[in-house]
């Protein structure tokens, strides 16, 4: 069964850092780009960063370039998304899945999990 389970979020202040995982399972990291999603209150889903496992490749939303990592353990079959200097209008939930693509405010494979909550104080 493919699953992916974000983890990692919390409340903190703005310039603080935060670093979300998601695990995954039933499939392997390396043959699939994975994304990060967020949805903040009111608005519809967002890319934020996207990884090709295989290769390493990366690519960011504008807004979160220099401020954001994507990367991950293919040992661990795990992404990880370091945040830093973070800023209240990053608040969001945050969401990773296969694809690096939202259409109709739904991803282009699977559907979206629980997710993992940031708040980030002024």
């Amino acid at each position: 069964q493919v699953q992916l389970v974000e983890s990692g979020g919390g409340l903190v202040q703005a310039g603080g850092s935060l670093r979300l995982s998601c695990a995954a399972s039933g499939f392997k990291l390396d043959d699939y780009v994975i994304g990060w999603f967020r949805q903040a209150p009111g608005k519809e889903h967002e890319l934020v960063a996207c990884i090709s496992s295989g290769d390493g490749s990366t690519d960011y939303e504008d807004s979160v370039k220099g401020r954001f990592t994507i990367s991950s353990d293919n040992a661990k079959n795990t992404v990880y998304l370091q945040m830093s200097s973070l800023k209240p209008e990053d608040t969001a939930v945050y969401y990773c899945q296969m694809g690096c693509a939202v259409v109709n405010d739904k991803p282009i494979a699977g559907s979206w999990g629980q997710g993992t909550q940031v708040i980030v104080s002024a």
